[in-house]
């Protein structure tokens, strides 16, 4: 009798690729955990119109990849063929946005995508997917990548290459897409069909393009960087400025577009360059309309998503869990204090120690219950005069007491066992 194989495009995972998996599961609940994320775990079949809403119909996941079917129900379903929508349902279903300001979930399984195997490139394939909901302010950005390349270094992952670019907003795209048009108005045979296409439907995707007649063209193509308002182009110094603070090195890439139509402003990669062509790791942005597009409130949102397959080629094999509580909060009081606290939480935290503070600016009183609601151990208050004197109140949340503290010993107290 014949044996029965896989289906072609799907892969079993054996011994002892299993041990590499664990290995690089373990690691982003450790460092996602240090950095306030949630895991949430969702279905591996939505309804249909999920991802041809959240995606978009242009793009090529929804118009030539999909596995999608009618069931006995004559209810169209398709499998997964990526997280973020799929987490926007479930966050807005569950109205998890009444229940927290700033939301930071991540997830890890499988997605389906029928497109041609290839090497390191399945029809069945893994991603790690993050995101954070709630907060449109460039350090959000900053955390999230920053976030993001302190575990891929955690992992042991050399020569990594981090490539960002923004994509405006609404009101940057509209004279962007017309300078697009003109530009291409006369070229569209020495274009492939695909990009005569997105001509009409998406001018930026054509950057998107792989083939080589079609980016020669675009070498002197505008660029959307060109187009971008006030607030898109402060927002992405922002974004940059406060990356520079960990003297993270990027590399601008004003051609670097998403394959997927929600993303706007910031958006980023992670490559190296040995693997040719298909050489990004990672890819993500900021959606800021995309929770809106989905039918809920008009809340902002950034993620990345990761593929297992590539990371484990490329890693060795170990692994620890990490605890979910915070040790520290930080209550910024001021904006030189919450630039202060930025640099001083994010610093913590490359250490190994979950630490949070809120952006939005809010009263002493409301951030110290927001330090209760999260059980941190300690909570700084940290404003001005304490920046100033680089001395700051630490207060032991568990012992209800406090003591003022140089900042200089804040790590070697916090990091001492609860007295």
């Amino acid at each position: 009798m014949e044996i029965i194989t896989a289906v072609r495009g799907f892969k079993d995972i054996l011994p002892p690729e299993t041990d590499k998996w664990r290995y690089i599961e373990g690691m982003a609940h450790q460092v996602f955990r240090a950095f306030g994320f949630k895991e949430i775990r969702i279905p591996l079949l939505e309804k249909t119109a999920l991802f041809r809403r959240g995606i978009g119909e242009t793009t090529d996941i929804v118009e030539k990849e999909m596995y999608t079917f009618v069931d006995r129900g004559d209810e169209s379903l398709t499998l997964r063929p990526e997280a973020t929508a799929s987490v926007i349902r479930a966050y807005l279903e569950h109205a998890l946005h009444k229940e927290e300001p700033v939301t930071k979930l991540y997830t890890l399984g499988p997605m389906f995508r029928r497109e041609r195997p290839q090497k390191g490139r399945y029809r069945q394939f893994h991603q790690i997917d993050t995101e954070i909901l709630g907060p449109d302010d460039p350090h959000t950005d900053a955390e999230l990548i920053l976030m993001l390349m302190h575990f891929l270094e955690k992992l042991g992952l050399p020569k990594l290459n981090l490539e960002i670019n923004s994509l405006g907003c609404d009101q940057c795209r509209p004279p962007f897409r017309e300078a697009i048009h003109s530009f291409l108005h006369g070229r569209e045979e020495v274009l492939c069909g695909d990009c005569r296409r997105r001509l009409v439907s998406n001018p930026l995707r054509v950057f998107d393009c792989k083939v080589e007649s079609c980016a020669s063209v675009l070498s002197e193509a505008p660029l959307l960087r060109d187009f971008l308002c006030t607030a898109c182009r402060e927002h992405f110094a922002k974004v940059q400025t406060a990356l520079g603070h960990f003297a993270l090195p990027f590399r601008l890439n004003p051609k670097m577009v998403r394959g997927l139509d929600y993303y706007t402003r910031t958006t980023f990669e992670v490559t190296r360059e040995f693997l040719g062509s298909q050489n990004a790791i990672v890819g993500g942005g900021r959606y800021d309309h995309l929770v809106r597009d989905l039918g809920g409130p008009d809340i902002s949102g950034i993620g990345f998503a990761i593929g297992y397959e590539r990371l484990a080629a490329m890693i060795l094999e170990q692994g620890t869990e990490a605890d979910s509580t915070p040790v520290l909060f930080i209550a910024a009081m001021g904006e030189a204090a919450t630039e202060e606290a930025f640099q001083l939480c994010n610093r913590l935290r490359m250490k190994g120690i979950r630490v949070e503070m809120d952006y939005q600016g809010r009263s002493l009183k409301s951030q110290m219950k927001r330090a209760d609601k999260l059980r941190s151990r300690y909570v700084l208050i940290l404003g001005e005069r304490e920046i100033a004197e680089n001395k700051a109140l630490l207060r032991n949340m568990h012992a209800s007491s406090q003591e003022e503290i140089c900042l200089d010993q804040l790590e070697d107290i916090i990091i001492q066992p609860v007295r």
